[in-house]
């Protein structure tokens, strides 16, 4: 039996079809389970006892279980418990413009990253595609109201579990279920070259993050194991390919780390490794964490860093902290194994 959140509108056309019924029935199935919000076949008053009974015994209904909330200013972190027992954790932020959401793709992540507290948990395997969708239905349950921007930037590297999270934003996209339109969703990477040739070719508008966080070889190989399997030179190539065909903007994540990447040489280079591209840099504050030894950059060394870029014609925000005190800042979640 397979979950329903798992199934995508295409699929479920596909599954009528193949039972000789009508393939209109996807659009009432996907309205009682993403517009009602029903957690029963039994709740869909306009469709058949008999198509009823034959999907209960071929789909069911799972969400997960959240065991955890905490609260901060603008953010909410949740930590979920999944049907093995396994845990991940989203984090909830309000603003001006929405709510955006930042969820988990996989239960830990073997990219490595030094900085990273997610990392410090090795992957024990991918997320289903119904377990992502299931951390927007259920937080927007608790919320009760529409989460408007997704960011597959949690515990996990997305591209690392390609297949289910292309079908994730098959399902949140779809105007047949929770609609979710596809500038507002943004999939970041750390850089897996293949990965992101592969979704040059995605037929959605879906915005392109990557986890740069180094202008040279040399200081990424120090801070990011993925660096030595795919260089700098090689997710540029990538990131100007995906330009070219998609004509879309593409942002580069740069986390600050005090005299690792923060200096001013780190900035004209990163200004020369980005001249001429269609992309932004979103300089991040680091969250210093109890296990980690780096430290955050001072502002005076943030804000001269951001100087540069801007009088290079570079594009570039800092991303408002959120959530430090409840460990749900940028590199900060993990699943809580040992605490929960």
């Amino acid at each position: 039996m397979k979950n329903i959140y798992g199934i995508t509108f295409e699929e479920l056309e596909n599954y009528f079809l193949e039972k000789n019924d009508k393939k209109f029935k996807a659009t009432q199935v996907f309205d009682w389970v993403y517009k009602k919000r029903i957690d029963s076949f039994d709740d869909m008053r306009n469709v058949s006892k008999e198509t009823i009974n034959t999907m209960k015994n071929e789909f069911y209904f799972e969400k997960l279980e959240i065991i955890e909330k905490q609260e901060d200013i603008d953010v909410a972190k949740y930590l979920f418990r999944l049907k093995d027992g396994e845990k991940v954790e989203a984090v909830l932020m309000y603003h001006d413009y929405g709510t955006s959401i930042c969820i988990s793709t996989q239960v830990g992540c073997n990219m490595g990253c030094k900085f990273c507290e997610s990392g410090r948990l090795k992957k024990v395997r991918n997320l289903e595609t119904y377990e992502m969708v299931a951390q927007i239905l259920m937080v927007e349950e608790d919320i009760k109201m529409r989460i408007s921007h997704i960011v597959l930037m949690g515990i996990g590297e997305p591209f690392d579990n390609y297949d289910n999270v292309i079908k994730f934003i098959d399902i949140v996209n779809s105007g047949k279920g929770i609609d979710i339109g596809s500038r507002h969703i943004t999939v970041s990477t750390c850089g897996i070259v293949p990965k992101i040739k592969e979704f040059t070719n995605y037929d959605k508008q879906v915005n392109l993050a990557i986890s740069l966080h180094a202008p040279n070889n040399k200081i990424r190989d120090s801070i990011m194991n993925i660096n030595k399997v795919y260089k700098i030179e090689d997710i540029m190539e990538s990131i100007k390919e995906y330009i070219n065909k998609t004509n879309r903007r593409v942002t580069f994540e740069y986390i600050m780390l005090k005299g690792v990447n923060d200096t001013i040489e780190c900035a004209k280079e990163l200004c020369n490794l980005l001249k001429g591209l269609n992309c932004y840099v979103n300089l991040i504050p680091y969250n210093e964490t109890s296990h980690i030894e780096y430290k955050k950059s001072s502002q005076d060394s943030i804000m001269a860093f951001y100087d540069v870029l801007k009088k290079n014609k570079i594009g570039v925000t800092i991303r408002r902290e959120f959530g430090s005190k409840v460990n749900a800042a940028c590199g900060q979640l993990r699943s809580h194994y040992e605490e929960v």
